[in-house]
Parts: C-alpha cells; sequence; structure tokens
C-alpha cells in the first residue's frame, strides 16, 4: 500500500474555527493532520495563512468554495489559494433548488477549471448524495459531469460515504476513477432512525475502511482526507480519534 497525505476538511471543526480559527489550526497540527482543506478561512487574511501553515507544517491542500463564490467571488478565490499555496479549489455542492439543467452547471465548472488552471490551480467537484439519485440521459449526474469534463480539467474529490449511504458501491466507484481521483473523503457513517446519516469516527461505523485504504491506494489517491458533517462527540475530540485510528490501522502498517 502507498503512503497517502492525511488531511482533514475544516467544515468538521467549524464550531472551534468560529471561536479562534489560529489556534484550532494549531491543535489539528498537533494531532498529526499534514494537511487541511478549508471550507472559509475565519477572516484570516492570505498573508497570515501561509505564514502560519508554514510555521505548523501543514500543506494547503485546496478549498470548498461554494457555488455562488465561484461565481461572483472567483477572481479573489484563486488569489487567495494561490497565496497559501494550495493546489485544488473545489465545488463541494449544487445549492438545492438549482438542481436541474444540468448541462449548464457542466459549462458553468468548465469555466471555473479553465480560469482556475490557467492560475495554476486544478478544479475539482464534491459529491453528496443527490448526484446517484438525478439522472443526465442514463448515467447518474456524477458520471455525466467527468463525462462532460475532461481529465484535465476535472479531477474528482469523492466522498465515499455518501457513495455508500445512498447505496452505490465505493470500492467500484474508487477504482472507476482510477488515476483521476487524487482528493478522497474518508468518513464513517451508521443509517440514521430518520433514514439519515450519522457521520462517526473511523472505525465506528459501516464503512469497511480498510478495503477502502487499499482501494484509494490502488487508484493513486494523493490524500485522505478526514470528514465529520456531524460529530458525536466534541469535534477536535472526533478528529483525535479518527487521527488515532489512522495510525493504528493505516500509518503503522506501511
Amino acid at each position: 500500500m502507498k503512503r497517502m497525505g492525511i488531511g482533514l476538511q475544516m467544515y468538521t471543526v467549524r464550531d472551534e474555527t468560529a471561536k479562534d480559527f489560529r489556534s484550532t489550526l494549531r491543535k489539528v497540527a498537533e494531532l498529526g493532520y499534514e494537511g487541511v482543506e478549508f471550507a472559509g478561512y475565519g477572516d484570516v487574511p492570505a498573508e497570515e495563512m501561509k505564514s502560519l501553515l508554514q510555521e505548523l507544517n501543514l500543506k494547503a491542500i485546496g478549498s470548498h468554495v461554494r457555488y455562488h463564490l465561484l461565481q461572483d467571488n472567483l477572481e479573489n478565490e484563486i488569489a487567495y489559494l494561490k497565496t497559501i499555496g494550495a493546489e485544488y479549489i473545489v465545488c463541494p455542492n449544487i445549492p438545492q433548488d438549482d438542481r436541474r439543467d444540468w448541462e449548464r452547471h457542466f459549462s458553468f465548472f468548465e469555466q471555473v477549471a479553465r480560469k482556475a488552471q490557467k492560475h495554476g490551480l486544478q478544479f475539482a467537484y464534491h459529491n453528496h448524495a443527490f448526484e446517484f439519485e438525478e439522472k443526465v440521459g442514463e448515467q447518474f449526474v456524477f458520471d455525466a459531469l467527468y463525462d462532460a469534463l475532461p481529465p484535465v480539467l476535472a479531477q474528482v474529490e469523492m466522498d465515499l460515504g455518501w457513495v455508500q449511504y445512498i447505496g452505490q458501491d465505493p470500492l467500484a466507484y474508487t477504482a472507476k476513477y482510477s488515476g483521476r481521483l487524487p482528493l478522497l473523503h474518508l468518513k464513517d457513517f451508521r443509517y440514521a432512525e430518520d433514514g439519515g446519516i450519522d457521520t462517526l469516527e473511523l472505525g465506528r461505523g459501516i464503512i469497511h475502511l480498510p478495503e477502502v485504504l487499499q482501494a484509494a491506494s490502488d487508484a493513486d489517491v494523493e490524500w485522505l482526507i478526514v470528514e465529520q458533517d456531524r460529530c458525536q462527540n466534541p469535534p477536535l475530540e472526533s478528529v483525535e480519534i479518527s487521527m488515532q485510528w489512522l495510525r493504528e490501522n493505516y500509518l503503522s502498517r506501511l
């Protein structure tokens, strides 16, 4: 199995960053995470963020940039990411009330991707469940998106928790996008009583994580990015538990 970077999606600790972004980032580094994927910057200026990341020896993997910001603030988003040394600009979702006319979205993503590429950044898209419920012709939206945009423009950030939640095979999808899947959201979950999802610390849910790790390695994933949409414990405690699971079940076996 190859060595993949271990990152954290900072959305997981949003309650803490809302109180003190800088100290939360320090704690994430202390826990052993090697990189972070942002979902906002807590009003920390880009140059200060760059210096802080360098001090903490944390890699800026990229950032989730909401759809409306890609529309209205793309140049500033790109400038921030370039300053902090990030590689990926990721669309995390399509607004619920605008999930139609998919070709329009694909065309928009192509425009974003081309502009990002001119500045040395790579565009990627992060899935939830709806991309495997809605179809474009005979294809799931997820697959239609990546057929519409060539790999040079759009890379895959796959959230395997949502893939499995919606009833698809996460191992098969990892293999399908081998070589185009640099970012893998690593999460665990259980089905909630209301039919929803309870995201859990790694190793405490139903996903067969050792198989996922091997599949990720085989698919040339670059970063395993821990994410919990909603933590059952205090968020920093949750991400510490997940990091410990990775030490015991991944890093120690390399």
